[in-house]
Order: C-alpha cells, then structure tokens, then sequence
C-alpha cells in the first residue's frame, strides 16, 4: 500500500460522516413506536429514505457513474450523498474493484469514501469486504472496525459468530482513542452488541453474557447503555445481571443519560446503590444534567463530598456551562470550584471563552492572582488565542510564573509565529531576554526552538496534564 492512513485524521472524518449519517437519517418515532421498540423501524425507515433518494437521484439522471465523478460532487454533504448512491448501484465485485482505487485519492476523501464503500459492501457481502482488509497492510486495521459495525447493524449474529472466531484481528479497536465506536476505543464485541440492542435488546444481553473477560463486561455495558438512550429504567434493571466488576461503570454510563432526561427519576434510584457507588453515580447524573441545565447541576454538585467524582464532575459541568456562557462558568471556577479542581476546570473553560469574547477572556485571565491558577489559565487562553499580534502574545506569555510553564508556553507562540514569519519572529527571539542560547540557536538555523529537555516543552498545551 502507499502511505499509512492516519488514525486521528480518520476519526475526524468518520466523525464528520457519523453527524451526516445521523441528521439525513434520524426520525422523531411515533408514541406506538416506543413502545414496540423504536429502533428497528428507524433503522428500517431511515434505508427506505435512503433508497428513495438514491433512486430519485438514478431516475433522473443525476447518478454519479464513477467513483471520480461521485468524488467532484461540489457541496461535501452532497458529496457523501453522491457517494452513497453511487456505491449503492454495484455489486459486490464491483464494490471490490473500487476498493482498490481508494488508495489514489487525497486523504480526506479516501477516508470519507473508504467509510461509505465499506459499510455498503459490509451490508452486502460481508465476509468478502473482511477478506480484502488483508491485503491493506496497516490500512486494514482500521476499516475492519467499520465493516464490524455495519455488518452488525443489519446481521448481528452473523457478525457475532465472525468476532468469534476471528477476536485477534480487532484487537487494535481498544487502542484507538477513548471512544466506543469503531476505531474510537470500543471492543469489537461492545461494537457488536450496541447495534445488536438497537434491533433485540433481550438478544443482545443474552449474547453479551456468554462471553468471558473484558469482551463480556464491555459487551454487556454497551447493551445497557444504548437501552438508557430511550428507557433509563430499564436499563438500569439490566445491570443486575452483570458480574460485581461491570456493575459500577454500567450504573454510571446510565445514571449520565438519565441525569439529563430526568435527573430526579436518576437521584432516586442512585439512593438505592450500595453507599461506595452512589458518589460516582451521582457524579455522572450530574455530568448528564449540565448538559441541559448547567446552574442546576451546580447545585446538586455541592451535595456530592469532595474529591475524585466531585472534581471530574465539575469539569464537566463547567465544560457544558461555557458552551453557552464561559463568562460565567470562569467566574464560578474562581469564585466556588474545589481547590484541586479549578486549574483544570479553567482549562475546560478557557477556549470556549476566547472564542465568545477573547478581549473578556483576556482581560479575565489578567485579573487572576499570580500562581498556578493563572499560569495554566494564560497556557490555554494563548493555545486558543489566533488572532493577536505575536509580539501581544509573548508579553503575555512571558507573564507566567512557572518557569518550566513559562518556557514551553513562550516556545509554543514563539514557534508558531517562525511558521508566519520566520525573519520577524528570529530577530525578536534574538533580541529577548526570555529565550535560552539553545532556543536562539535553533531559532537562527530555522529550526523548532523547543527540542525538549529542561523547560523546553514537548510542543503547545504542555503543563501538568489535561483531564
């Protein structure tokens, strides 16, 4: 194959593709509907539209009649429509034939097409789609995730039975970022069962709890969260079937869903958990109803006792809170926030603040008193800051106290303005106080001026960590 496919750039672009998917194919169901499960007939609903449109497109003339045309649709959503109409028309073999042409496209769109033409020919002929990831190299590995999951949402069992036999070639899914979909974290038996539950919630279960290990506990808490999606109660009736282990994180992934549908109806059945999980389900209700209702969820954070659920939730709260008003959300951090939770509650504040009103931002993050506070709130604010002047922003920088943060923080804008403007920024970075020998040196050969060690940083955002 040519070069690798890179795995973060796939998952924005999967990412893309999934709100896409999800807007042109998601349907408010019938009261009806919910009772009898929803979810099969969406699924069913959304192809019959699928359909429609493709053949709307194909009657009229309007079908793309190769990959090449599909690919120079103008408009992206139109694009992907394009696509997906034109994948729709072929078989099998000819979906395999256009596999093989995916490589000579420019990456962003080999990666929207690879997703499309797999989880087509995944729907088709599944077992033919798996066997042509072996001839990808490194490549495979990350389309086998998409096949999984489209083979899933319409023949969970005949996925399943596949992860059975063949669990080793998915063993990189668990690597793959803090997700739970294909390449984003998920096993491939969580991904299985989670399409498996949109169609047979009861069927799903039963399968998850025959396997063993991890695959059983990610299995069986992937059941119960899609179930939480529409029936937190449920849900919650499900966990009584799973191993000791499983039952806290399964408690917490509904308690987060129901926190935002209906955070009394989760409050209560969270009082009836054993005493050393009611804080981290509690913890999560409240992650949930910032979601919906940020100053509630300040309130009944105050009830939860201080320490590791209380200040996660609090990042989360206020991470939820400064979509909407970071003004505030800051404020509150200074104001109310533990002690061990307002550095890295800032940071989850700061971008969403610069980008609602970056002179507010600024004029904040100047007022906070000297010390560590500040110095992690000035690293995020200038990692979000694009629009000052250089020179603004290395004063600023040069503010920080720290002096390991300070030099990783004046490095990071230091460097990137090298990449604007390599003559103005070398003969500032000569001419200060605030560089080392080392970084002047590698300034005037045009390198990058942090080259680790010592308080020179690993690159941009460095500092005591993020979440």
């Amino acid at each position: 194959m040519k070069n690798p496919w890179i795995f973060p750039a796939a998952a924005l672009a999967i990412g893309a593709l999934g709100g896409f998917m999800a807007g042109k194919n998601t349907a408010a169901p019938s009261d009806t509907a919910k009772e009898e499960g929803a979810a099969p007939r969406i699924r069913s609903s959304s192809q019959g539209r699928t359909e429609v449109a493709g053949e709307s497109r194909r009657s009229s003339g309007n079908r793309a009649r190769s990959l090449d045309e599909a690919i120079r649709t103008p408009g992206q959503t139109n694009r992907i429509q394009a696509l997906m109409d034109y994948f729709a028309g072929l078989t099998p073999e000819q979906l395999e034939a256009e596999a093989a042409k995916l490589e000579d496209l420019p990456m962003s769109e080999r990666l929207m097409a690879s997703f499309l033409l797999f989880g087509k020919w995944a729907e088709t002929d599944p077992m033919a789609a798996m066997a042509y990831t072996s001839k990808m190299g490194m490549a495979g590995n990350f389309v086998r995730p998409t096949i999984l999951q489209s083979w899933a949402s319409t023949d969970p069992q005949g996925a399943a039975e596949y992860y059975k036999n063949n669990s080793r070639e998915f063993a990189m899914m668990g690597m793959m970022g803090g997700g739970r979909g294909p390449m984003g974290g998920g096993s491939g038996a969580s991904v299985i069962a989670s399409e498996w539950a949109k169609q047979d919630p009861t069927a799903a279960m039963a399968w998850a709890a025959t396997l063993t290990g991890n695959d059983k506990a990610t299995a069986m808490r992937s059941v119960a969260s899609e179930v939480a999606n529409s029936d937190p109660a449920k849900a919650w009736t499900m966990v009584s079937t799973m191993d000791a282990d499983s039952q806290g994180r399964a408690y917490r992934d509904i308690a987060e869903k129901w926190g935002a549908k209906d955070f009394s109806e989760a409050q209560k059945q969270i009082a009836s958990l054993p005493a050393e999980q009611q804080a981290e389900a509690l913890a999560s209700a409240i992650e949930g109803l910032s979601k919906v209702n940020a100053k509630q969820a300040v309130v009944e954070l105050a009830k939860i006792p201080a320490g590791d659920e209380r200040d996660g939730a609090t990042r989360t709260l206020v991470g939820n809170w400064s979509k909407d008003n970071a003004k505030d959300a800051a404020a509150w951090v200074v104001a109310s926030a533990d002690e061990t939770a307002k550095e890295r509650a800032l940071r989850e504040v700061m971008p969403n603040y610069v980008n609602q009103d970056q002179q507010g931002a600024l004029a904040f993050v100047n007022g906070l008193p000297a010390g560590e506070l500040r110095d992690g709130a000035v690293s995020t604010y200038l990692f979000n800051d694009r629009t000052s002047a250089p020179t603004d922003r290395l004063k600023i920088a040069e503010s920080i106290g720290d002096e390991q943060s300070r030099n990783r923080t004046i490095n990071m804008v230091a460097g990137a303005w090298m990449m604007e403007d390599p003559k103005a920024a070398n003969e500032y970075i000569q001419s200060s106080s605030a560089f080392s020998d080392e970084a002047k040196a590698r300034a005037a050969e045009g390198r990058p001026i942090w080259g680790g060690g010592p308080g020179g940083g690993r690159g941009p955002g460095g500092g005591r960590g993020g979440r």
